[in-house]
């Protein structure tokens, strides 16, 4: 499954928030490297108090002025550009425990929206607190350039996957990346239940989404995975693997 959370649940009108020590990402998030005194610390400029996300609904929007960068706590956000429903292009997908808004940074506002895929709660923590308190923490700064690092070559790698691999490899990697992803989180490696519709996927790899689903049709003919709607069952990784001509990091990058 896709979500990961780092809240208990305690009645079905609240939730117990956990502190970034405690979270159950904190491996996969700024918390990772710097000692208990400094994650005290980092703990006290993030905010979660914002309301949960309903499917569907905006984090940010293109455009909005650049003031906190966000880390989902749980649920899933694809990150689009385009201003209406029909004329969006998906350009990310982002799981529990990944940073967003960081391409902000240059221009002062979001080039892309963020949209919730599912119901969403998200960590908010101030850029300039952030960028004060990492010139304080030496930890602090080096896991943030290190996170931006990943999200470049990243979104490098998915250029070349995308601009000179055929349709079936692209999916092939697709999937490949989300297991990896889903691992890491604590997650089946072998069982995808993929908050992203087929739609979503056509538009992040560039494809139609009637080859999309010729695709899986495809590789659940050939023995390669199992498909019942959103979820996805690896039944053979190294053939899957196979097909993939990609770079290493677009496979097993901890960053989306």
């Amino acid at each position: 499954m896709l979500t990961a959370t780092c809240e208990t649940k305690t009645r079905s009108e609240g939730t117990h928030q956990v502190s970034c020590g405690a979270c159950a990402l904190h491996r996969l998030c700024l918390p990772l490297g710097i000692d208990k005194e400094d994650i005290d610390r980092l703990a006290s400029i993030v905010s979660r108090r914002r309301p949960p996300l309903r499917r569907g609904e905006y984090l940010f929007h293109a455009g909005d002025a650049f003031r906190a960068v966000y880390v989902i706590r749980a649920g899933s956000v694809k990150m689009v550009n385009g201003s209406r429903a029909g004329d969006e292009r998906v350009t990310g997908f982002y799981l529990p425990g990944e940073l967003i808004g960081l391409d902000a940074i240059a221009a002062g506002n979001h080039p892309c929206a963020a949209r919730a895929l599912e119901t969403t709660a998200v960590c908010e923590i101030g850029y300039a607190e952030l960028e004060a308190l990492a010139r304080a923490i030496p930890g602090l700064q080096r896991q943030l350039l290190r996170l931006m690092s990943g999200e470049i070559r990243h979104e490098r790698d998915m250029m070349v996957l995308l601009g000179g691999m055929p349709a079936g490899e692209r999916l092939a990697a697709l999937l490949l990346n989300l297991s990896s992803r889903f691992e890491q989180r604590g997650f089946p490696a072998r069982e995808l239940r993929l908050s992203m519709s087929r739609h979503d996927i056509a538009s992040y790899l560039g494809l139609a989404v009637e080859t999309v689903s010729r695709l899986f049709s495809r590789l659940q003919s050939e023995g390669l995975i199992s498909v019942r709607r959103r979820q996805v069952i690896i039944d053979d990784g190294d053939a899957l693997a196979r097909l993939v001509a990609a770079p290493l990091s677009v496979l097993n990058e901890n960053s989306p």
